[in-house]
């Protein structure tokens, strides 16, 4: 029998993220173009440097009625003549406020691109804000507001930001507002907003998809270089870190009797993609911990222990400043168990990372990269991302090229950066530096979870839970 030599398998060559065509319009607004052939549905996203710290105080939550209710109708069509409109041209429509700011996002066959951005342009400047649309975007956000305090993964979160950060603070506050503020909201308040803020300067807009045969600048130009620019330049909220609460280094317990699961969160301040000695190691590091099935988390807690479907650690970034957050839920009877070992396992980074480990998290990410913006709207989407970051997409490209060269050594020097920052483990208690917020049954679990040692512990009572 003749020995086959086996086929030796090369490494993937260096992925670069596609290159934009850059157009910039005289009003403010900046035009990316991704030209990706063969897909004839093409995305279009806006993003807007729009704070939420631009909300009055007495109405947060204004930006996401306003941006809820752009496409509910306009100055020439009633809501239902618009969404008739939308439909007949084969759009799909939606817009989003969040920490990063106000997104638009818009898909539409290739051969209606032209119609599409004039009901775009209809959406950003003449949108009408009918008294009855507002008053049901209201409604639906106090009804989300009550969802919110019952699902205990969202309520964790709630008490996880409200810990976490400093009262003063915006972000200690949910992205939509609260029920006090949004009960008050008014037509008349969303129109002020908008007529503030949804305006073209700073801007960034872009365009993926099968560009063929178009003038995508020239059509950009007809529908939105009348788009006013604005009448000062935008404040730099997005720039400012967020002011962290001085006591965050402690145990919040929301109580739910009878719970069978509890539900888990545990976060630290966190590093932006600016941090010192690059982006690059810390998404290693999350899905080292706690990124994937595979991870030192699930490994122990799920696999061995049998306590979780899945627990899932990432850094989480922002223009300035960040956040590293844990998150999932445990069986109630393994509760205290469950925590004290996730604090544990969070807190082994300090030991240092294998090769094999670190090699994982590498090629995971790096190798998926091509399949994960294959798509136009998965291109259009990181591209506006990065633009509310203040980036362009060539981060993703020389970030990738740097994550090829992650060690051990560096992802150790990361996760010793982080724990400096954070006050990981610094004095004599092992939960020194975590925010922990808990939705349980309080009644089985306060004495354990006190007696853990991981800090102050609170219980919060809420109202007909």
């Amino acid at each position: 029998m003749t020995d086959v030599a086996r086929p030796v398998v090369a490494p993937p060559a260096p992925w670069d993220f596609p290159v934009a065509q850059t157009h910039d319009l005289p009003n403010g607004l900046r035009l990316l173009t991704y030209d990706v052939p063969g897909q004839y549905v093409l995305s279009l996203r806006l993003g807007l440097p729009i704070s939420l710290r631009d909300e009055p105080r007495e109405r947060e939550g204004v930006a996401t009625i306003m941006a809820r209710s752009l496409d509910e109708g306009t100055e020439r069509w009633s809501a239902e003549e618009f969404a008739r409109l939308l439909e007949r041209k084969g759009v799909s429509f939606g817009a989003g406020m969040a920490d990063s700011g106000l997104s638009l996002d818009l898909d539409v066959v290739k051969g209606n691109l032209e119609p599409a951005l004039d009901l775009l342009r209809q959406i950003l400047t003449e949108p009408a804000f009918p008294q009855t649309e507002v008053a049901r975007q209201v409604r639906t956000r106090l009804a989300e507001i009550d969802q919110e305090r019952a699902v205990p993964s969202a309520r964790a979160g709630l008490e996880f930001v409200r810990t976490f950060y400093a009262a003063q603070d915006r972000s200690s506050r949910p992205t939509g507002g609260s029920r006090d503020t949004v009960a008050q909201i008014t037509r008349d308040d969303v129109t002020q907003f908008h007529a503030d803020h949804v305006v073209a300067a700073g801007v960034t807009m872009v365009v993926a998809g099968d560009l063929a045969g178009l003038d995508v600048p020239a059509l950009v130009d007809s529908a939105l270089g009348g788009w006013s620019s604005g009448g000062r330049e935008r404040d730099r909220h997005l720039d400012r870190p967020a002011t962290l609460a001085a006591d965050r280094s402690r145990i919040v317990l929301v109580s739910r009797p009878g719970s069978v699961q509890t539900e888990l969160v545990v976060g630290a301040p966190g590093p932006d993609r600016s941090v010192e000695g690059g982006w690059a190691p810390y998404p290693v590091l999350g899905f080292v911990l706690g990124g994937s099935p595979t991870a030192r988390i699930d490994a122990v807690l799920r696999e061995e222990k049998g306590y979780t479907y899945g627990i899932r650690s990432s850094f989480r970034p922002r223009r300035a400043g960040g956040l590293f957050l844990t998150s999932g839920s445990v069986r109630s009877d393994s509760t205290p168990e469950s925590l004290h070992l996730l604090v544990e396992i969070l807190g082994s980074g300090s030991e240092g990372f294998s090769d094999k480990e670190i090699r994982s998290g590498v090629d995971f990410i790096s190798k998926t990269a091509p399949g994960r913006y294959a798509t136009a709207d998965a291109i259009a989407d990181e591209a506006v991302s990065m633009a509310l970051d203040g980036r362009t997409t060539e981060f993703v490209t020389s970030n990738l090229r740097d994550l090829r060269t992650v060690d051990a050594a560096r992802v150790d020097a990361a996760y010793a950066r982080f724990a400096e920052r954070a006050g990981i483990g610094a004095g004599p208690r092992p939960g020194a530096g975590w925010t922990i917020a808990l939705v349980g049954d309080a009644e089985a679990h306060l004495d354990a979870i006190s007696a853990l040692g991981l800090g102050d512990v609170t219980v919060v009572r809420d109202e007909h839970a």
